[in-house]
């Protein structure tokens, strides 16, 4: 306990030394004559007391008793107490009567009591409490220099450097602060003492050696002496922190530029390259041939495999740009970007949405175009070969008709040249039916504006003229023949036979070669089956028809052998042009050419089966890759509704996601190369999914856009977190509100659902007229344009608003004004020495100059550029 007491002691002679030199740096303004010398002793009589507070305070105390009986000292004494007391200070265990009796612990409680009220409660630093404040200040200040950590006011002041690095840190040209070492700690005291009292106006409070050899200096002596720092240095703070914030808006302003003119500089080039691009997709001529039409679809597939990509890339760019530019104006109270005419975000989808219609009209054109020729190849293929039938048929037909042979010859061989004739016109008759085919082909031709039209229409007309030339021919040799069949009546009935059944029969051969040789188009294996099942229906007739050739081959059999058993030379038959050989040749050939048909229907059969391949590949791989890409689109617009995981978390999700995204990629190039494969192979339907290559790449752009623009959603959330002060449970209260209320998912609120959200967040709307207005003045602020709704982005900067502190265009002005010096102009020489160069620069360019009366020259008006800041302007 005698130790302790001694410690006391001890404690309060430092406390006492400080205390005295500290009340004396103030009662030395009123004259020397005013100083103490023993603080127990010469405030007993309160008046001394009295004239140190009207000192530090700038107010006068009632007028002081002048006895000097106890009650006069005891007057006074309370005069001072009561004014101590009305400055909000409770005084706990301190009367007049200790004061005046001369009670060593209640005085130095009460000038500790003093010190606390006028020189360190007014220090404020971040809302902390005094003593942290001048504390935090303290840190701030030194945290730059070596062997300097301040964390008390006791051990962490013993070495000196804590001084040095304070007076050294606001003026450098006092002390050569690396000159000092830890190992002298009484001559760093001593320096620092003796500099501030010589040009700091601060009175030595310590003693340098009670400092060293004390185990811990005094808490109270120490805060007393470093607050006198404090105030010395006020000034100077003041003006940083104007600095500080004029370059903070500055800056602000300089990157907003920036992203202007970058966006300016996107818009203009994509919007550019849509400009030049929509024309080709919306030509819609070709050279009407099947190769020139392929080398345009081979031209398109090039364009959205390499030049549309990396202009989706920068469109999705340039939204969240003009997102994050929007959202800095918001967070730095700046009127929001306007692009120049035509450059609005919503012009640019417009834009680019009439690019994706023409591309998507450009496609459907592109295969239906190919439909049509290859159609049309085919048409073409099958009208030359009616018409090379035709006319190796119609061959010297002309001739034949008009020869006048019947008019030389006997009876008999004028019947058989009647009866041959007759066959002539059956089988004119039965080509009647491919002449009107050839006629209808040319005519379709015609109707779907085939190339080489004029080529097919000469031709078409060449045989169709030279039918009606053999009708007519016909009919005159017919008539010649009737004519002269009243003269001859004799004819032989086996070659009569003969030609009856020789000539439709060869009319069928002629036919079937035809069909056996038709060429035909199909798309599925069905319509091949639909063939080939005809087929096998014409070869369940060759029986048939191999028994009218053997009665055919055998009515030729037996004119021979009549002619041998009769010993004459059978004449030729006069009914007929064909002979057994032709019958024969002809036979064999069409027999040759059924199985050369079921090779060609089975080649097509595997055709279409290959085809059908290629539509189950790409439908398994469609099914897979069209869910896949559902399913991250729901994942990823999930992400965040619940509002339990904070927004860092949400944005690695949905990084996460594009490093999924982009290690999905593979597949889509692989569908890709699957759809190339079906279009070459001329498919144009698969019924084995829904999916098809222009919804999937639409819903893969979807996903890349969904991605991108929610990253560029939290990016700006936590922007708005971060510049407002806000809290991350308050922005998770924030998110979480707003989703329970947000039904739908639609990222917005309806009137009534912001009001229910607004109320759960603690707001106090009253039920009537009042209360409505005051919802009506919060919906003006969250939906200026009175859409009738309230998005996530209002929401949030409404709700920051209400919660955090925001640079205004006053708090700007006031900042210049302290720099000014209280002038209501600011010269560009001490903007050049407060401001970093490239932001004097700045505000030198673009501060209009001060027109007042009390103007100097070079002067500038910082108000007008501090209102422009924050109003309509050209920045």
């Amino acid at each position: 306990m005698a130790e302790s007491r001694g410690l006391q002691q001890q404690r309060r002679a430092r406390e006492a030394s400080t205390f005295t030199a500290w009340c004396n740096s103030h009662l030395r303004k009123t004259g020397p004559q005013n100083q103490i010398e023993n603080i127990e002793e010469d405030f007993r009589n309160g008046l001394k007391l009295m004239l140190l507070l009207e000192v530090i305070s700038g107010e006068h105390l009632p007028k002081p008793d002048r006895g000097k009986m106890r009650f006069h000292k005891i007057a006074n004494v309370n005069k001072a107490l009561d004014f101590i007391a009305s400055k909000g200070v409770k005084l706990v265990s301190i009367g007049a009567e200790e004061i005046v009796d001369g009670n060593a612990k209640m005085t130095l409680g009460m000038i500790w009591t003093i010190i606390l009220r006028f020189a360190i409660q007014d220090i404020t630093v971040e809302e902390l409490t005094a003593k942290e404040g001048l504390l935090l200040w303290c840190q701030r200040k030194t945290a730059p220099y070596k062997n300097v950590n301040v964390q008390n006011f006791h051990l962490s002041f013993k070495d000196g450097l804590a001084f040095c690095a304070l007076i050294h840190r606001h003026r450098p040209d006092l002390l050569e602060y690396n000159t000092l070492s830890k190992e002298n700690p009484l001559e760093n005291l001593n320096t620092a003492f003796d500099i501030a009292e010589k040009h700091l106006d601060i009175p030595r409070m310590l003693d340098p050696e009670d400092m060293v050899n004390s185990a811990k200096p005094d808490e109270r002596s120490v805060m007393a002496y470093v607050s006198s720092y404090y105030h010395a240095f006020s000034g100077a703070q003041q003006a940083e922190t104007a600095a500080n914030r004029i370059c903070k808006v500055l800056k602000v302003n300089q990157e907003n530029e920036r992203l202007m003119e970058e966006y300016e500089r996107l818009a203009s080039d994509l919007l550019e390259w849509i400009r030049r691009t929509r024309p080709w997709l919306e030509n819609r001529t070709t050279d009407n041939t099947l190769p020139g039409t392929q080398r345009r679809l081979e031209e398109f597939r090039d364009y959205r495999r390499k030049q549309k990509p990396p202009k989706l890339e920068e469109k999705a760019r340039l939204e969240n740009s003009f997102n994050t530019l929007q959202t800095r104006l918001r967070l730095s109270n700046r009127p929001a970007y306007l692009p120049t005419d035509g450059k609005m975000v919503s012009d640019i989808a417009s834009a680019w949405k009439g690019l994706e219609t023409a591309e998507k009209g450009f496609e459907e054109w592109l295969l239906s175009e190919l439909q049509r020729l290859e159609r049309l190849d085919h048409l073409a293929q099958k009208f030359r070969h009616k018409c090379e039938i035709h006319e190796e048929w119609a061959a010297g037909k002309e001739d034949m008709l008009q020869s006048g042979d019947f008019k030389r010859c006997r009876l008999n061989e004028l019947k058989a040249m009647k009866k041959k004739h007759e066959a002539f016109e059956s089988d004119l008759a039965a080509h009647q039916d491919r002449v009107e085919q050839i006629a209808a082909i040319a005519q379709e031709l015609n109707s779907l504006d085939y190339h080489d039209v004029a080529t097919v229409n000469a031709r078409c007309q060449q045989i169709c003229d030279q039918w009606d030339v053999l009708g007519q021919l016909t009919t005159k040799r017919r008539d010649g023949l009737e004519e002269a069949e009243r003269i001859l009546e004799r004819i032989d009935h086996l070659h009569l036979e003969f030609a009856k059944r020789a000539a439709p029969f060869n009319n069928w051969m002629d036919g079937a070669k035809e069909d056996l040789l038709d060429m035909f188009i199909v798309h599925t294996t069905e319509e091949v089956q639909g063939l080939i099942d005809a087929h096998e229906q014409f070869k369940a007739t060759l029986g048939e028809a191999e028994g009218e050739y053997q009665t055919i081959v055998g009515l030729v059999t037996e004119v021979q052998r009549l002619g041998q058993q009769f010993g004459i030379t059978p004449p030729d038959n006069p009914y007929t042009t064909l002979h057994a050989q032709d019958i024969t040749n002809k036979w064999g050939e069409v027999k040759q050419l059924v199985p050369h048909r079921d090779s060609t229907l089975q080649q097509e059969m595997m055709r279409q089966q290959n085809n059908e391949r290629l539509r189950r590949q790409f439908a398994a791989k469609a099914n897979v890759v069209g869910k896949w890409i559902e399913n991250q689109l729901d994942a990823v617009a999930t992400i965040g509704v619940t509002g339990r995981t904070s927004l860092e978390e949400q944005l690695g999700k949905l990084q996460q996601f594009d490093k999924v995204v982009i290690a999905y990629k593979p597949n889509m190039e692989e569908l890709e190369r699957y759809n190339q494969e079906v279009q070459e192979s001329m498919i144009f339907e698969n019924r084995y999914t829904q999916y098809t290559m222009e919804t999937l790449r639409v819903g893969w752009e979807q996903l890349l856009t969904a991605i991108a623009r929610n990253v560029n959603e939290v990016e700006n959330q936590i922007l708005t977190r971060d510049s407002k002060g806000i809290s991350e449970s308050q922005m998770t209260e924030f998110k979480m509100s707003f989703n329970h209320f947000d039904k739908n998912r639609t990222k917005r609120l309806e009137p009534k659902e912001f009001k229910a959200c607004l109320i759960s967040l603690g707001y106090k709307i009253r039920e009537d007229k009042q209360g409505e207005a005051d919802f009506q003045r919060i919906m003006s602020i969250v939906d200026p344009n009175n859409t009738g709704y309230v998005t996530f982005d209002a929401f949030l900067d409404f709700m920051t608003r209400e919660t955090a502190d925001t640079d205004t265009a006053d708090q700007v002005m006031q900042s210049f004004k302290i720099l000014a010096g209280d002038k209501p102009f600011i010269t560009a020489q001490i903007l050049r020495q407060e401001l970093p160069p490239d932001q004097a620069e700045y505000c030198i360019q673009r501060m209009a100059p001060y027109t007042g009366r009390d103007a100097i020259p070079g002067a500038l008006d910082y108000m007008s550029f501090s209102t422009a800041l924050y109003g309509e302007s050209d920045l």
